[in-house]
């Protein structure tokens, strides 16, 4: 048997090197797998949905936030460290798994109430107690008589007339204008005239004298 050419043994070293080294890079190239991360947010009692929670990827700069339901629903890839943050609540961080089980990660997030304890604050209109103390003693109050003419009960009986009506009253008035829209949707007004339980009543306010002038 001849002993082969170095040259043909340099070229089939050389192929296979070339060979090996496109799949190492489609390897190393080869995109990585995405898993569709989703899950609840609720509170520590697991009664609640909490709405508004941030859920973020801080390496990748994307995410997203539950909704009304405490929903989400995110894209990641193995590896990722998820981040759960809320206003008020201990904010969770989340590792994706190297190897997951599927292309799916289903989970049920429980947050908790992240207490913060604030120091005492005093708001003064002055620098120090002092300052304020002699602020309200070098005070000159003007003692104003009082006029009895303005608590004369005709006087207020007039302001009374004439003061406009309160945000309640306007309110009240609104409502019972609705109402009677309602009823007009469904009906034609009552006529008193024509009601025997408003005549009865009207029949029995006589016999009783209570139409009666004693003046």
């Amino acid at each position: 048997m001849k002993n082969r050419s170095p040259h043909l043994t340099l070229f089939l070293v050389i192929i296979l090197f070339v060979l090996g080294g496109k799949q190492a890079m489609a390897q190393e190239t080869q995109e990585p797998k995405v898993v569709q991360l989703s899950g609840i947010i609720l509170n520590a009692d697991s009664t609640n949905a909490i709405s508004g929670v941030n859920v973020y990827v801080p390496k990748k700069r994307r995410g997203t936030s539950s909704n009304q339901f405490g929903y989400f629903s995110l894209p990641v890839v193995p590896g990722d460290s998820v981040v759960f943050s809320f206003v008020g609540l201990k904010k969770q961080s989340l590792i994706v798994p190297d190897d997951p089980k599927g292309d799916k990660i289903s989970l049920i997030l429980t947050m908790v109430e992240d207490e913060i304890a604030l120091s005492e604050v005093e708001v003064m209109p002055y620098p120090t107690e002092e300052e304020f103390k002699r602020a309200v003693l070098a005070m000159n109050v003007e003692e104003m008589p009082l006029d009895k003419e303005s608590l004369s009960p005709t006087l207020l009986l007039k302001w009374a007339e004439e003061m406009p009506a309160s945000s309640y009253e306007n309110f009240r008035s609104f409502q019972s204008g609705q109402m009677q829209q309602i009823q007009d949707r469904y009906g034609p007004r009552s006529f008193p005239l024509l009601n025997p339980f408003a005549w009865a009543k009207f029949i029995k306010s006589i016999k009783g004298g209570d139409l009666s002038n004693d003046d």
